[in-house]
């Protein structure tokens, strides 16, 4: 625990059950659960995200001088790149060839959550660039005392990745495939607007999913331990197919149900009553975030169906804003979810590894911005306005 010359407290605290959920919560916020105390202890207190599984929490509680928490953020030491889903491996690798050391290094994420939303955690009122000040400066700080290379802020806000950039971290920019809502009062009004061969496509594709599977939509109350012990087996099944590894230990989802069920949007299926597969969704004030999926059997369109058709459906008829369809998938643009811009921050303190690594963030950012106006423009489902 350190002071700085305005009188913050800077605090490291290694697990979010040190800190009390109002606190944390009331910097934040509501719109985006996945910097909650309730997701994030979910993580922690489910064996998910631990030193053991190379995420040691490290959080940073910025205090003022009557110990109110004004700011925070959910921080990690890490000994990998694993569950991070903005890669690089690539740096580690040329650094270490160098001979230096790249792991530990310190990040800023949600863990195994490829989702955007706020990183620097600001309570309302508070002098928002005076905090971040002190923010990246406890960041600095806990990584030179943890001998970690570098700093990764990830999945962070355009506003956070523009303010950072000022403060001397690299910026860097992805790609996902998000669905904005324009209004549409049904989901025949969404299909009005896409061109008709993409329309035909997507009704002839329910109609094979709704042939062979029903659907539930559980959230709340509705939402009971098996289904979440059956998701659990869902999503063995697909890490399974996918030769992946199992992030998520069974306790989490269970953890999640009891903490933040209403937040939960589970697209559950059956086939001839028996339970065949689920999207899990987190619900947000204005999005919907697309979470997990997995299924024990392949019926046909099922995925599409669960993942993004009925995520489509529920946020018309709740009135979001937008469905963050998660990472990776050019496959998503012709069921309405365009390309959209995703950012991280990234401080280096090798100055040769930081110059290498600033050189070829510039090139993959033009890049990334070709290729986006490239998706859209030649693969966008939409009609042109000029159609009629």
């Amino acid at each position: 625990m350190c002071k700085n010359k305005n009188e913050y407290t800077i605090e490291i605290i290694g697990g979010i059950s040190n800190v009390s959920a109002s606190q944390w919560n009331s910097c934040a916020g509501k719109e985006n659960p996945f910097v909650s105390f309730e997701f994030l202890s979910a993580l922690e207190d489910s064996g998910s995200v631990s030193a053991e599984t190379g995420w040691l929490p490290q959080h940073i509680l910025i205090k003022d001088n009557k110990g109110l928490v004004v700011a925070a953020a959910p921080a990690y030491i890490k000994s990998h790149s694993y569950g991070e889903y903005v890669f690089d491996w690539g740096w580690a690798d040329a650094f270490e060839r160098a001979g230096g050391k790249y792991y530990p290094k310190l990040q800023v994420a949600v863990p195994f959550s490829p989702v955007t939303g706020p990183r620097l955690l600001i309570r309302p009122g508070g002098n928002a660039d005076e905090l971040f000040t002190v923010c990246t400066k406890a960041l600095k700080g806990l990584a030179h005392s943890r001998g970690a290379s570098s700093i990764h802020i990830t999945f962070c806000t355009s506003g956070e990745s523009q303010v950072l950039d000022l403060k001397g971290f690299l910026k860097r920019t992805g790609a996902q495939f998000h669905w904005h809502n324009q209004g549409y009062t049904n989901f025949d009004d969404f299909l009005a607007v896409l061109n008709s061969r993409k329309r035909k496509t997507i009704r002839k594709e329910r109609l094979l999913a709704n042939s062979e599977v029903s659907f539930q939509v559980l959230s709340g109350v509705e939402l009971k331990k098996e289904h979440m012990d059956s998701f659990y087996g869902f999503y063995l099944n697909t890490v399974d197919r996918k030769w992946a590894h199992a992030y998520l230990k069974p306790q989490f989802f269970s953890m999640l149900r009891d903490r933040m069920s209403e937040k939960i949007v589970l697209i559950f299926a059956k086939h001839d009553g028996e339970a065949v597969g689920a999207a899990l969704n987190i619900l947000g004030t204005d999005t919907l975030y697309g979470r997990n999926w997995g299924c024990t059997e392949r019926y046909k369109m099922l995925y599409f169906e669960a993942c993004f058709y009925r995520a489509i459906e529920f946020a018309i008829e709740n009135k979001l804003k937008k469905v963050e369809a998660g990472a990776q998938g050019p496959h998503k643009i012709s069921r309405g979810y365009l390309p959209t811009e995703t950012y991280s921050a990234h401080w280096i303190e090798n100055p040769n590894l930081r110059d290498a690594v600033a050189s070829f963030l510039t090139k993959e950012r033009r890049q990334n911005k070709f290729d986006i106006e490239y998706l859209k423009n030649k693969m966008s489902p939409y009609r042109k306005n000029e159609e009629k």
